[in-house]
């Protein structure tokens, strides 16, 4: 496999994407691209060149880990790459971990605000040093969100403690580090080791802006992401074309990178 790896996507099951589709619209305001099944998904990734996308999930409730690792594991193929979830208030933390690991998947997906967490809440660090022990990344929704009030449950000050606590957790941080707080992300984080990736970011930053932030941070540490079906994969490929990176900058950001990251998986 030589192609643009998506990092950061979303689908359902089919019996689920006709229902959750809508309702996710209606609470955030914001039409999706695509109708929420993998089968759609691939069509997108045809249409724009891309080789393999990151499902990740998200468990807004503790019930939910089997189902989606039994989904993750139905769906997972060479070109679809499930990331599982657990909710931060379950009591089995340690053991859901230890499964995702023995499942063969990399790492798992969170969203603070669907899962009524903060980043530096104590109760995370067994969650935390998990994931470490099991090597495991963790894809975090990072920044605001646009269906929920701005609480700063993890903005770039909580990443940043969560990096220092943990300098060997795997941790992605989405929308350039931090959604609709950039200014904060480019004080707290831009320049330092934290894996970022780009998506809905580049299309509300100016160019230079998105272009000057991207080139202030470490090369490896940048990761290609549209966040479909809430964005069309490629306009997002041509927003990324647009900064007219260098081709080793761009190729490590659509590819190699997260290559490295998944390696094994």
């Amino acid at each position: 496999m030589s192609g643009i790896i998506d990092f950061h996507t979303h689908a359902f099951p089919d019996e689920l994407a006709g229902r959750a589709i809508p309702f996710l619209e209606e609470e955030g305001n914001v039409k999706a691209f695509l109708n929420g099944t993998t089968a759609d998904l691939l069509r997108s990734m045809d249409r724009a060149g891309i080789e393999q996308s990151v499902i990740c999930s998200i468990a807004t409730r503790p019930q939910q880990f089997r189902a989606i690792l039994d989904w993750s594991c139905m769906i997972r193929s060479e070109r679809l790459l499930p990331l599982p979830s657990v909710h931060p208030g379950s009591q089995r933390i340690a053991d859901e971990i230890r499964q995702i690991a023995e499942a063969g998947f990399p790492g798992i997906k969170l969203h603070p605000y669907y899962q009524n967490f903060a980043l530096d809440e104590e109760r995370l660090t067994p969650l935390y040093k998990a994931l470490i022990r099991h090597d495991l990344l963790v894809v975090m929704h990072t920044g605001f969100d646009i269906a929920y009030p701005r609480d700063r449950i993890c903005d770039p000050a909580r990443i940043r403690w969560v990096a220092d606590r943990f300098p060997e957790l795997k941790l992605v941080t989405t929308h350039l580090g931090a959604w609709d707080d950039w200014e904060e992300s480019r004080r707290l984080l831009i320049g330092r080791p934290i894996y970022m990736e780009l998506s809905f970011a580049l299309d509300f930053l100016d160019r230079e802006t998105a272009r000057n932030m991207v080139l202030s941070h470490p090369p490896d540490y940048l990761l290609f992401g549209s966040d479909s079906p809430w964005a069309d994969q490629f306009a997002a490929l041509e927003l990324l074309r647009s900064l007219d990176l260098e081709p080793e900058l761009f190729a490590g950001i659509t590819r190699n990178n997260a290559a490295r990251l998944l390696q094994g998986a």
